[in-house]
């Protein structure tokens, strides 16, 4: 049998009770009761739950982007058209944010209009992601496969497309499948990064 940790067992409390109960209707003695660990060592652990929301967010959105880095690090890539790479990029990216439902309607779900600071830590990664993709972009133009333009505008918009699409997908998993998400984000990034 798995021998986990107290602060493995409350990331995995709070995975399954918020991703099935929801955030606000989960407390720290739920957490506590179903990691099977005193109050006390939730707080050394955590402080609160919205730094458990957080790592629990940070986890999916890590494995995310280095799905998408491992995909564009793959053999080939760097000949690729810039459909196949956002293909391929969106993809990965699906693949691992979804692999967990409950994950991923912390992830993008469950994060949303909870605070301040929890917006604070979701625009630090959006803009790790503008980067991402704003490199994407460039290197279309530089491919001719795209015009000069404000590529980061153009991709701020895409962040957001994306967060709303994988709530979407968070609050309907077996409406909003795997597939259809790697097509509309496909879709939707071809669509404005070679359009402009």
């Amino acid at each position: 049998m798995e021998l986990l940790g107290a602060r493995d067992r409350l990331l995995r409390a709070g995975r399954e009770l918020f991703g099935a109960y929801g955030y606000a209707c989960t407390s720290v003695e739920d957490l506590c009761a179903r990691a099977k660990v005193p109050v006390h060592v939730f707080q050394q652990e955590f402080l609160s739950r919205e730094v458990l929301l957080m790592a629990l967010y940070d986890e999916v959105a890590t494995l995310g982007l280095r799905a998408a880095e491992n995909a564009l690090m793959a053999e080939g890539m760097e000949d690729c058209s810039t459909a196949v790479r956002c293909r391929l990029l969106f993809e990965a990216y699906v693949k691992a944010v979804t692999e967990d439902p409950c994950a991923a309607r912390v992830a993008f779900v469950e994060v949303l209009g909870v605070s301040y600071e929890v917006d604070n830590h979701l625009t630090t990664w959006r803009t790790m992601w503008l980067e991402f993709l704003t490199s994407e972009a460039e290197r279309a133009v530089r491919r001719g496969e795209a015009v000069e333009s404000d590529h980061q505008v153009t991709v701020t918009v895409l962040t957001h497309a994306v967060d709303e699409l994988m709530a979407h997908h968070g609050r309907r998993p077996r409406q909003v499948d795997a597939e259809w998400l790697t097509d509309e984000l496909t879709r939707l990034s071809l669509s404005m990064i070679l359009s402009t």
